[in-house]
């Protein structure tokens, strides 16, 4: 019951706070920081809980049921962690915007949809949820309600609606090919008996049902809405969308190949080594077009297109080593890419910079935010002891020792490619920030912003430092 308690709490009590807000355009802080840390309190006794609960049948297979495992543990941590830094970022942020309290409304509505997310113990109750975090984040897309804002929320529902209706193929396929109880179970649950002969048309919807959940992972070719979402929803939302609800997608897609199927029977198979290309291509592709990019959100969400598909290309691989590859750079990209975003809207808040070139000579006036800035870079790019690069150092490894012979050397030279592609286009902003050379005469006053959004960067700086250098162990410590 404590499942169902820790995710309806936000759920319930974000709407309400914000219905019941009086406070005539001003943010109250005080009400939603205690939603946010009652969510959290239930949340962290969520964790310590292994117990389960099942809220109704609809057939004899197919039920509601909620429980955590390990892995939706690890999902759930990040989930608060991001969620909690977010909001108290937030209440600074927003008095820029209209409306803060329908913001906060479904921003908690939203959080209670993720965390039912990481609690579903079988693909019907992940379905659900994962649909209602689509709905739920949409509104924090089209916040400003802009024609800008309007299409790109109505672009990322279309892509998010057509992406999960090809996931529901798969989770049709999956329930009806299984005998007894379809429970997630590392290793999946097929019935062989019942799946015989009909292996290929399986392994065609199978593959179907990727793609769609990649759609919320921003996977090729199904990645055409995050651009656009992600630049012109507000800061705040930006960082969830591509720290963590972007991430439901590999959440569904871990839960459909590791917990369902079962990665032995796709291993070997076209559609290992055809997602595989998907995800190698989709990494180069987000890379160059955000090195080529000039708005620094946008460029930021083209680089979430590729950072989110070294996840995908983690899970390609099939294996033990390949999930946990998968896992750390989730957690890594979550905390480093957070905090680029929150970098970002601090330079829209504080000054309305929008553009890289803007930014020549703000470290001297911002040096705690691009200090921040250059150390989620430098995560993200992959340089030790940071989480960016354990994960990729796992995952490279996983390749090279699966014996695919090509395509176990294509993963690592594609993320060498990335890598520098990826200090291409964050370490020369913290370079022209911090050495504008001896001709800039730009203003040098400071404008540092308050704690509220310079303390969750650092929470999500030192997060990014930890994972990389206890992640590994962590992980391992689990029953995946």
């Amino acid at each position: 019951m404590l499942q169902i308690i820790a995710f309806l709490f936000p759920l319930i009590a974000g709407p309400v706070c914000a219905y019941t807000d009086r406070s005539g355009g001003k943010i109250s802080s005080g009400r939603y920081a205690a939603v946010m840390l009652i969510t959290d309190l239930l949340g962290i006794a969520a964790l310590m809980n292994r117990g389960s609960i099942t809220l109704f049948r609809m057939t004899d297979k197919a039920d509601m049921t909620f429980c955590l495992d390990d892995f939706g543990r690890i999902v759930l941590a990040v989930v608060l962690l991001l969620y909690t830094a977010v909001c108290f970022y937030a209440f600074e942020y927003m008095k820029m915007e209209e409306r803060p309290h329908v913001f906060f409304g479904f921003y908690f509505v939203s959080l209670g949809a993720l965390m039912a997310v990481c609690m579903s113990a079988n693909l019907v109750t992940l379905y659900f949820c994962f649909e209602l975090a689509t709905l739920s984040s949409v509104p924090l897309v089209l916040h400003e309600m802009t024609k800008d804002a309007v299409n790109a929320g109505l672009k990322y529902l279309f892509y998010s609606v057509a992406g999960a209706l090809m996931g529901l193929l798969a989770v049709f396929f999956v329930y009806f090919y299984t005998e007894g109880s379809a429970r997630f179970v590392m290793g999946g649950f097929l019935s062989p008996e019942r799946l015989a002969g009909h292996e290929g048309v399986f392994l065609a919807v199978i593959f179907t049902g990727i793609i769609g959940f990649g759609t919320k992972a921003g996977m090729y070719p199904m990645h055409g809405w995050l651009p656009s979402a992600h630049p012109i929803a507000p800061a705040p939302a930006s960082a969830l969308l591509s720290g963590i609800i972007a991430k439901a997608g590999i959440v569904a897609v871990v839960r459909l190949v590791y917990y369902s199927v079962g990665a032995p029977f796709l291993r070997g198979t076209w559609v290992q080594y055809a997602w595989m290309c998907l995800a190698m291509l989709t990494i180069l592709m987000g890379s160059t077009c955000a090195f080529r990019e000039k708005v620094m959100k946008k460029r930021l969400a083209y680089s979430t297109v590729s950072q989110i598909s070294y996840i995908m290309l983690a899970l390609s691989l099939l294996s033990e080593e390949g999930l946990t590859g998968g896992i750390l750079h989730l957690l890594s990209h979550a905390a480093s890419k957070g905090c680029l975003f929150l970098v970002a809207g601090i330079f829209i808040y504080k000054l309305g910079f929008r553009k890289v070139s803007d930014l020549k000579g703000i470290g001297k006036r911002m040096p705690v935010t691009m200090w921040c800035f250059m150390i989620a870079s430098l995560s993200l790019v992959g340089i030790p002891p940071m989480g960016g690069f354990t994960s990729k150092w796992v995952i490279a490894g996983a390749a090279i020792g699966d014996g695919m012979g090509v395509f176990s050397i294509l993963p690592p030279v594609v993320l060498l490619i990335s890598a520098l592609l990826t200090a291409g286009y964050l370490f020369p902003i913290a370079i022209d920030a911090f050495f504008p050379g001896e001709d800039f005469d730009g203003p040098s006053d400071s404008c540092e912003p308050s704690a509220l959004m310079t303390v969750p960067l650092m929470v999500l700086c030192l997060a990014a430092l930890v994972t990389g250098v206890f992640g590994t162990g962590i992980v391992n410590m689990l029953s995946l």
